[in-house]
């Protein structure tokens, strides 16, 4: 169909769920010149969210009015208890237990309207791809199509929890969700409190751990609950397994529809989206795809070719002049029959990172560079594992018999934690003040986010505005407390896409402690870059209490100078480790603020009451294979 005139909208039209609430939403139907309704049935696109509704910018234009104009009515709706819907009080942040029920009593409602041709799609990204896998569960007969962007598949993986450590980037989102909660929509003194909590995020942050009552969540108490869930780890019990926070575990559930999973290499929960589509395609007989560009969590939507301190070239940028487009392309297949020709579309479009010209942009961002690839599947069938071998000399090789035993130590002190230099995070942010004869009536919460910890790509130097660096600000390489291992400057490219992971023979002083891996394309040193630029490309933490599973019953103390192998699984990735360049992996036990700090007590997590040192050790050599093991792609 081509663009209609206009778009007529209906506003918070109350859709009744099955227990009587009433959830608030915004009909966008196609209309005719005169701005009626244009007639007849029109498939039917449900967004459904967390944050504002008649957000312009990211829900109204984007979504609402871009695919009306284009043969589609569009539902954006509330969430129970958020915005204009009912049900005040029952909003848990990710928690809410009729998530799934809500999404398919919305799309059973939507199919059956006068104005439906019964099949209904659903877009959004985070939260908004959350529900939709949620909703997924319940395989309501309408939803025929998907599109899931940035999206985790459970709560204990890479949302709130990593390896049994805590990931502080939800803390700052629980501030921003609990400013605009229906709870204190009129009451402006707990609307002060958690507007100054925001605003002092960054000392709020190292006042872990906390206590419930005593945070400015305590205004909300459904979010600091929450908030305590995510702190006081014991390990995965009934809340963790509940559906909404666990659908990994009930693929077997999900609704067999066409569905694209999109993230970033540099998004939050690429681990999981990778792992999610390669799950529902061996299960499915509809047809799944799979887009991972050099993206953060916004990335892809904000049409940037660059990524915190890297730029990676015009063929990077989507935004939604391309995303919108490929959507377009997809539904129009499923839900109109249109003979777009996304069938023959290959399953998997990866961006490789690398192979730029290198040097600084005009905008001073490093050239990185990169290309997209297509591929049959996931993992890339032309991507073989292949390990690098850790030596006592901070050595990376590929021969495992050149390797001699040894061992490499150091202090973990949780006073003064390895500072996170760029990470793998959704917003992470502190609010900023309101400048000075603007109304507060006029700006956002979400207006006012400043970055605490840049999402992306950064030189590995500490410094002065990042939370947790201090004085000399010297590169993390030069810390006594990280373990540097790299290759020889590289006489041929090396690219790999895939999954990584990091096998380590380790031991410490404490009953618990954390061993941190991070991926790294060490760039030389050129004019723009004298110390060259040592690029992360991933991260991940294991915490030694859960070494052998996050169940309840699996958490056991180490046993002090006892040797213990671990894998920690780094974010997958994709990219070419150019001619000179070092592949490196550094090992810590620590990066704040990206994951909380483990205080080596072996106490009860987020109950401690002190802190103290640990002595940790990886072991390497012929009896002990500590080892890097790296998708290489064979050309």
């Amino acid at each position: 169909m081509t663009d209609l005139h206009d778009v007529a909208v209906s506003l918070d039209v109350m859709v009744a769920m099955r227990d009587g609430v009433r959830l608030a939403t915004d009909i966008y139907r196609p209309a005719l010149p005169n701005g009626e309704p244009a007639p007849g049935r029109f498939p039917v696109l449900l967004t459904r969210t967390s944050y504002d509704k008649s957000n312009p910018v990211m829900q109204v234009e984007p979504v609402g009015k871009h695919f009306a104009r284009r043969g589609y009515v569009v539902a954006i709706q509330d969430l129970r208890g958020r915005g204009n819907s009912e049900g005040t009080g029952d909003y848990h942040h990710r928690a809410n237990a009729r998530e799934g029920l809500d999404g398919a009593d919305t799309i059973a409602w939507l199919a059956a309207q006068p104005w439906s041709n019964g099949r209904v799609g659903m877009v959004g990204s985070s939260h908004s791809g959350c529900v939709q896998n949620v909703a997924a569960l319940h395989r309501p007969p309408a939803l025929k199509a998907l599109w899931v962007d940035v999206a985790p598949i459970t709560a204990h993986g890479w949302e709130s929890r990593s390896g049994g450590a805590q990931r502080l980037h939800m803390v700052p989102a629980l501030f921003l969700h609990a400013y605009d909660a229906a709870e204190i929509r009129d009451d402006p003194v707990a609307r002060k409190a958690i507007e100054d909590g925001a605003m002092g995020m960054r000392e709020f942050l190292q006042r872990m751990p906390y206590k419930r009552g005593h945070t400015p969540l305590a205004a909300v108490p459904n979010l600091e609950a929450v908030l305590m869930r995510y702190q006081n780890f014991d390990g995965l019990d009934e809340w963790w397994r509940e559906e909404v926070l666990d659908q990994a575990s009930k693929l077997d559930r999900y609704a067999d529809v066409p569905t694209v999973f999109s993230s970033g290499w540099y998004d939050c929960f690429v681990t999981e989206v990778t792992w999610q589509f390669a799950e529902m395609a061996k299960r499915s007989r509809s047809p799944q795809r799979l887009v991972v560009g050099p993206w953060n969590h916004g990335g892809m939507r904000g049409g940037a070719s660059r990524v915190a301190e890297v730029e990676f070239g015009a063929e990077a940028a989507w935004g939604y002049d391309v995303y919108n487009r490929e959507r377009l392309r997809w539904f129009d297949r499923w839900l109109k029959d249109a003979p777009t020709g996304v069938e023959a579309d290959p399953p998997v479009r990866l961006f490789v990172m690398g192979g730029g010209e290198g040097g600084r942009s005009a905008g001073g961002h490093l050239r990185h560079g990169g290309r997209w690839m297509s591929a049959t599947a996931w993992p890339p069938r032309e991507a073989a594992p292949t390990d690098f071998h850790l030596t006592g000399n901070g050595a990376l090789v590929t021969r495992a018999t050149d390797v001699r035993d040894a061992t490499v130590s150091w202090t973990h002190d949780p006073a003064n934690p390895v500072p996170t230099i760029g990470a793998a995070v959704a917003a992470f942010f502190e609010w900023a003040p309101i400048p000075e004869g603007c109304d507060p009536a006029y700006i956002s919460g979400r207006a006012r986010m400043r970055a605490i910890l840049p999402d992306g790509p950064m030189h590995q130097r500490e410094r002065p505005e990042l939370l947790g660096c201090k004085a000399p600000y010297p590169l993390l390489a030069q810390r006594p407390d990280v373990q540097v291992f790299q290759t020889a400057p590289l006489a041929e490219p090396i690219e790999i896409a895939g999954p990584a992971s990091l096998r380590l023979f380790v031991s410490s002083s404490a009953p618990d402690t954390d061993f941190v891996a991070k991926l790294i394309d060490v760039h030389p040193p050129t004019m723009d870059d004298p110390e060259g630029f040592q690029m992360n490309l991933g991260e991940a933490i294991l915490r030694m209490r859960f070494r052998d599973g996050l169940g309840s019953a699996d958490a056991r103390p180490m046993e002090p100078g006892a040797i213990y192998e671990i894998e920690i699984l780094l974010p997958p990735t994709a990219n070419l480790f150019a001619k000179g360049h070092r592949i490196r992996v550094d090992v810590a036990s620590s990066s704040w603020p990206h994951f909380d700090v483990n205080p080596s007590t072996g106490e009860p997590l987020g109950r401690h009451t002190q802190r103290v040192p640990a002595r940790n050790t990886v072991h390497v050599g012929a009896n002990h294979r500590s080892r890097l093991t790296l998708s290489v792609i064979s050309r």
